[in-house]
Formats: C-alpha cells, structure tokens, sequence
C-alpha cells in the first residue's frame, strides 16, 4: 500500500510530503523520488489510546512517494517509480493561477500525458501481439487481445483507465503494465495564503473528474512547525478546526480502499490496516500468519458500542455488545478485535 504523489514542478507538490511525513529532506529534492509514511488522524484512535494508557500507541499509516520527473515525458519518467503504487495524489499549482479554467488545465496537462503514457503501451503491446502466431499466444495474452482494443478507444479518446468501469478481474489482468491512469486519484489543490484557509472546501472551485481539496502549503507549513498550543490559536484565527494536510492524509487511506480494526491493552494500542471487505481470518492475519491459519473465534465489539458501554471492554460484554464471529465475519472499520487461535 503506496501513495504516489505527483506534480508539475513548483507545484508544491515536495512541500506536501514533507508537512504529512514529517520529513524535511529538503537537500534530496533532486533524488527520483523520497518515501516517507504519515500517521492517519483518527479520534478514536487517540480516544482509545487516552482510555488504555498504553506503554506503545501505533495509529494507522499510510505510506507515501514523492517523485521527481525526469527527461521530457512526465509519463514516461514517473513510470518505474510508481510501480508499487496503489493511488495518486496529484497536486495543483493553484497560487500562481488567474482563475479556476487555468487551474484545470495545469490539472489537464499531467493527466493527459499519463493517459498517453499508457496510450503508448497499449498500442505497443497489440503490435507485439499482432506480429505473433496464434498458437504463441498464452492464456493472458488471449485475455488482453480482448481488452486492449476497448482501453485503446478510450484513452484515444483522453479518457483515463480509472474510468472505465473495468471489473476487477481486469484490473488484476493489467497490472503488469503498471499503467499510470487506472489508479484512484486525489487532487490537491495549492493555493496562495489568502485564497484558502487550512482547510478549503473540496473541489478548489475547478472542475476535475476526481475528488479534491483546497490547502495552502505555505500556511500548513507554518502550521506543523509551531508548538500544540500555538497551532490551536492559529487554526482559530484561521476558522477552522484542524490542518488540510489531515483530510488528504485521510482522503489518501480510504482512497486505497483501506480500512482498520484495533487491538487494545495496557502494552499497545494499535490500529491494523487491512483491505476493506477482509473476513475475520484475513483481518488476523495482518498481526500474524499463525493467526489466520489457526483462527478459531474473533472477540468483537463495535467502537460505538464501546463508547456507549463507558469506554471499558468489561462494560461492553455485560450489555451483550461483544460479539464472538466466525471465519465468515467481514471486519468493520474501527472495530475493536481480539482473536482466539490455535497453532
């Protein structure tokens, strides 16, 4: 799980990383790219933290890859370092813009030359195709001389391959070609301080295919070098009630299609990320493979119930809120889950 985020140069795009990661690295800027991962805020990670007072608090993390374009195609350049990249952050130079057309169309410009990008493949890969005999092909290869001519229309047409309802075994069919377009995307638009507050509405008044949000990089970056106490004044000076860069670091994790249970005591606390959709047996495995091959019970309770129980475990099993599942139990966010396993 890999956020990729991306950016025509002076877009601020390194600056965002950095206020989410934590990292200043400015020195690296002129790498290919820099990895860092960003807490994921989560009140009821810290309400169950406050409870515990635990020795070790482990939130939720979402990994993220600033890259660096290299050579005259972006496409091209981006392509080998978002390999293992699950989704995109695509950020927006909205401060030196005149109006919101001219904010779109610097959006235009980078998402039109990945869907050329993958144009470029696509047809590449039905020339290979075409020039071998039909009983050269594999079963793979049948499958793509299938789809490829459909994907081949629409990106002819600017569409990107994320919007062409592809089902997800043909999603799972294309990833060897580590198409750009076909990843969920989130755009960040940076703009100037006195244009966005920490935290504008979504969509930067332009109008983009993806969801987005407002932020101002200069005034984030303020933000996050200040001291607790002072970044509450300045968020109420700004009218607001918390840091942009907290709803793109959140919008990012529930792009990915992730979602995370808890696991609670005096030793740790800790939120586990799994795949949204993951039954009980999975979701344990995210702790440890033993615990998916010896599943026997998951203990479950309801982080709402928890709280309406008196914020105690012992409170929420004598009202009947903790539940025991089976391995058919599909995990919900913000469970709070202890496995029963035998190895």
């Amino acid at each position: 799980m890999e956020m990729g985020i991306l950016g025509l140069p002076g877009s601020g795009k390194s600056t965002l990383f950095e206020i989410m990661t934590g990292g200043n690295g400015r020195d690296q800027r002129g790498e290919a790219c820099r990895r860092g991962q960003a807490d994921v805020p989560d009140s009821r990670f810290d309400h169950l933290v406050s409870v515990f007072k635990p020795l070790k608090a482990t939130p939720a993390r979402v990994p993220f890859i600033d890259v660096h374009f290299r050579g005259e195609h972006p496409g091209d350049s981006i392509r080998q370092a978002l390999n293992g990249t699950d989704g995109l952050i695509h950020v927006v130079d909205g401060f030196t813009a005149g109006d919101a057309r001219e904010i779109a169309g610097r959006y235009r410009k980078l998402a039109d030359d990945m869907v050329l990008s993958d144009l470029l493949i696509v047809e590449n890969r039905l020339d290979r195709m075409a020039r071998l005999p039909a009983k050269a092909l594999k079963p793979q290869d049948q499958a793509h001389k299938q789809i490829l001519p459909r994907l081949k229309e629409r990106l002819e047409k600017g569409l990107p391959l994320r919007a062409q309802n592809l089902t997800a075994e043909e999603i799972f069919s294309l990833k060897s070609f580590a198409f750009l377009s076909i990843r969920p995307e989130l755009v960040v638009v940076n703009r100037a301080e006195d244009a966005a507050a920490a935290s504008g509405p979504a969509g930067g008044r332009a109008d983009f295919p993806v969801p987005a949000i407002d932020i101002s990089c200069r005034i984030e970056a303020e933000l996050v070098g200040l001291a607790p106490d002072e970044q509450e004044a300045f968020l109420r000076d700004l009218g607001v009630e918390e840091p942009a860069f907290r709803r793109v670091i959140r919008e990012s994790f529930a792009l990915l299609g992730r979602i995370c249970y808890f696991t609670v005591g005096e030793d740790e606390v800790k939120a586990w990320v799994i795949p949204a959709g993951s039954r009980a047996p999975q979701a344990a495995a995210a702790i440890h493979k033993d615990f998916e091959r010896g599943f026997i019970r998951a203990e479950v309770v309801a982080y709402e119930d928890f709280v309406a129980c008196g914020s105690t475990l012992a409170g929420a099993k004598a009202a009947g809120k903790m539940r025991l599942e089976g391995k058919d139990y599909v995990v919900r966010d913000g469970d709070i889950i202890s496995f029963r396993f035998n190895i």
